[in-house]
Order: structure tokens, then C-alpha cells, then sequence
């Protein structure tokens, strides 16, 4: 390891960036966010992508109930 590092250079944010991702600030109430948490820690994977991965099936039936009624 070197003793100084230069980061005159350095740029805020994500090291590596996420296509299609995006970073919010969002309020859950506390037992939400803790049953994800204790689910996504028994499935090994990271709770918001559990979160994620809930809301994303309702998007979709939503947008094909969409495009149902507007035929």
C-alpha cells in the first residue's frame, strides 16, 4: 500500500455503475424492511434485490391489465 493516494481526480458515486439501476432514497416502515432482510439472508441474496424482485411481477400484471382495457 502506498502512504499518500492522489484523488484529486475522484468522482463521487458507484464505483462500478449498474445499467438500468437507479439510486433512491425511499422510507419503509421497519417491519418491512426487516422481514426482507431476515428472508433475503436465508435465500443469500441481497434484500433489496428481494424487494425488487416483489414489485417487478406486480408492474407487469399491472401494465397487461393495462393494455387489456385499453383495446
Amino acid at each position: 500500500m502506498r502512504k499518500e493516494y492522489d484523488f484529486r481526480k475522484g468522482k463521487r458515486g458507484p464505483a462500478i455503475p449498474s445499467p438500468g439501476k437507479t439510486r433512491i432514497t425511499i422510507m419503509l416502515d421497519d417491519d418491512v424492511i426487516e422481514h426482507f432482510r431476515e428472508a433475503a439472508e436465508g435465500l443469500g441474496t441481497g434484500y433489496q434485490t428481494m424487494i425488487n424482485s416483489v414489485l417487478r411481477p406486480l408492474l407487469l400484471t399491472r401494465k397487461a391489465k393495462s393494455r387489456r382495457t385499453s383495446r
